[in-house]
């Protein structure tokens, strides 16, 4: 879908450019294009390296077991229907930690570690669990207390004060977080009460199995 739709940005550029005779133009802006996202990378390698040497170091030092400790009441109610200790509380604190410090790029392998280990609780493999939604809904939203990459960014492009994003940063992150939090909370309470009624045995046997999650397709109709 995302490679359709630049696809079709590209074409339309040059289709525009070729009836309004300024392929000139669509052919600078095409290097230009290239030659800004190669400099913007190399600015965001060193970032990221620095970032996730940090993170390592902290890991080494037992700094994100002592995080992991301290979040762990928070993706406990973020995530009732995960059962505790299972390998994906790992991976859904290291996307959270990476989100944290704006490191997207990061996070996103960890994100996607965390969504196959949900898989594994899924009974529906065609529909997603109620965990997934909440997964995606605050990495997407994630609240962001040092956007890193933003500022390498601004750093590449001469801002005079790169970091002065961190505050407004922080305050849309935090409303994008409450938001999402709280959709994601009324999504649970709708499938609760269409769930279809069963006999009280058989609900807890899924409970204690880990598969209580209604997919939230069933919202539909």
């Amino acid at each position: 879908m995302i490679n359709g739709i630049w696809l079709g940005m590209i074409l339309i550029g040059f289709v525009f450019a070729a009836v309004n005779g300024r392929m000139d133009a669509f052919t600078a802006a095409v290097f230009d294009g290239a030659k800004s996202g190669v400099t913007v990378s190399f600015g965001l390698i060193s970032v990221l390296v620095f970032w996730m040497g940090m993170m390592r170091v902290a890991e080494d030092a037992g700094l994100l077991k002592k995080i992991a400790k301290v979040m762990g009441p928070v993706v406990a109610f973020l995530f009732p229907d995960v059962p505790k200790g299972h390998p994906a509380i790992g991976y859904i604190l290291s996307n959270m930690s990476a989100n944290l410090l704006g490191l997207g790029n990061a996070a996103t392998p960890m994100g996607i570690k965390a969504m196959q280990e949900l898989q594994t609780l899924n009974p529906d493999k065609e529909t997603a669990t109620p965990a997934m939604c909440t997964l995606l809904a605050l990495n997407t939203a994630s609240i962001t207390l040092i956007p890193a990459t933003l500022i390498a960014i601004r750093l590449n492009y001469g801002s005079s004060d790169p970091a002065a994003i961190v505050g407004t940063t922080l305050a849309a992150t935090a409303v994008a977080t409450l938001a999402a939090i709280a959709a994601d909370r009324l999504c649970r309470r709708l499938a609760m009460l269409r769930r279809p009624p069963g006999p009280p045995a058989a609900r807890s046997g899924d409970s204690a199995r880990g598969n209580t999650p209604l997919p939230y397709s069933s919202l539909k109709g």
